[in-house]
């Protein structure tokens, strides 16, 4: 794919400012509230006031408890660019993407993106927020249930899995080599919800949600906010701190009818991202030195690794398990813990560790070739998938 001169995506915005909201299982502000203390430590992370922001997209999570009305609570007058946008887990990349090409195409200067969530209130639990089971359908709408397949998104992905097992011989070791080695990034996060070192042995001893899911194989439930602001290159270097340059970019979103002769569950979205946000890049697999990948369960991390080119197809299982995705392994991948042991902020999660690792910023987790940090956000099924390519070089991409 070739970009025109006169407009080139490529390296000519970046991130310039990233506020976070502790993480939490206890209840303590509405998602109005945490998108408000997020987007102010965004503000002030990058130098900037609130008369500065003229764009303002908005991503909220499970609960829907906000929307465009969130520009008034937070005080901004005047945008030029406002939107409420929900590609479920996909959306944060696509946030900054289309801030991205907002802000050159000249219709905003300085845009923030933010999602909140409060999906944990007192009396409810994980699987309650996030819809649990239903058994309530009638007619053609009850088969799956009666041959247990039941709704929400553990049994959806479980078979998933399952298929994957079933095509390649993955095993249940491999997804647990993925587990492991994020957990062992949490433990050098202080921001990471689970800290606690885990074991093989810890993963396999965890109680089962769904087969081949342990407890140990699927993500964390939060309470908070994530906010980055987005800008022109020319403007990000005048800033406060080290511009976080996108430079690369796509998105990959096949349709998925749920009908025999469809395999998205093994071969996702991520291989039409990742040709786009290759390409715009000017780089391919072996020149990304950081994986920053959506992990709402084990096998996520896997089937994308596959999709993005690391290894051939089917073959994520063994290329996972000899460690090499941990501390001071080849492909350092969800270097904050992810969603499996971090904190599970939908697509903000590995975008805001990808700012961090990007800007150098990680403290014992750094990882020290950072020239080429991708991230890839998903949401639905395996369905919607977003790419980013980031860099700290001006000059990274075709754009120059």
């Amino acid at each position: 794919m070739q970009y025109s001169a006169a407009f080139n995506p490529s390296g000519g915005a970046a991130i310039v400012g990233l506020g976070m909201t502790e993480m939490t299982r206890e209840y303590s502000y509405s998602a109005t509230g945490l998108a408000g203390i997020a987007v102010k430590r965004a503000l002030d992370d990058a130098g900037l006031k609130k008369e500065d922001i003229d764009g303002l997209f908005i991503n909220a999570g499970v609960t829907n408890s906000i929307s465009t009305p969130l520009q008034t609570s937070l005080g901004f007058r005047d945008l030029k660019l406002l939107n409420h946008m929900n590609a479920a887990g996909s959306t944060a990349g696509q946030m900054v993407q289309f801030a991205s090409l907002a802000i050159q195409a000249g219709m905003a200067s300085h845009v923030v993106c933010v999602f909140a969530d409060d999906p944990l209130k007192p009396g409810t639990s994980a699987g309650a927020a996030y819809g649990g089971i239903s058994n309530r359908s009638t007619g053609m709408a009850s088969l799956p249930a009666s041959y247990g397949f039941f709704s929400g998104a553990n049994t959806s992905y479980a078979l998933a899995a399952r298929r994957h097992m079933g095509l390649y011989g993955t095993t249940q070791d491999q997804l647990g080599a993925v587990a492991v080695s994020t957990r062992a990034w949490a433990t050098m996060n202080p921001a990471a919800m689970q800290q606690k070192p885990m074991t093989l042995d810890d993963y396999h001893g965890s109680r089962w949600i769904v087969e081949p899911f342990h407890l140990l194989d699927c993500t964390l439930v939060s309470n908070g906010a994530v906010a980055v602001i987005v800008t022109a290159s020319d403007r990000a270097r005048d800033l406060q701190q080290p511009p976080v340059y996108i430079a690369g970019m796509g998105q990959g979103h096949p349709g998925n009818p749920r009908q025999a002769g469809y395999e998205n569950e093994v071969n996702t979205g991520a291989r039409i991202a990742r040709d786009t946000a290759y390409s715009m890049a000017g780089v391919g697999p072996n020149d990304i030195d950081i994986r920053e990948l959506y992990d709402c369960y084990t096998y996520t991390t896997l089937v994308t690794l596959e999709d993005y080119g690391f290894c051939e197809k089917g073959e994520g299982g063994a290329f996972v398990e000899d460690g090499k995705l941990g501390p001071g392994g080849s492909h350092p991948t969800n270097t904050g813990g992810g969603q499996l042991s971090g904190y599970y902020m939908w697509g903000m999660t590995p975008v805001s560790e990808a700012v961090i690792q990007t800007r150098g910023q990680g403290g014992e987790r750094q990882v020290q070739k950072r020239d080429h940090v991708l991230v890839s956000t998903q949401g639905g099924i395996l369905d919607w998938h977003s790419t980013l390519i980031l860099s700290p070089n001006a000059d990274a991409g075709t754009r120059n």
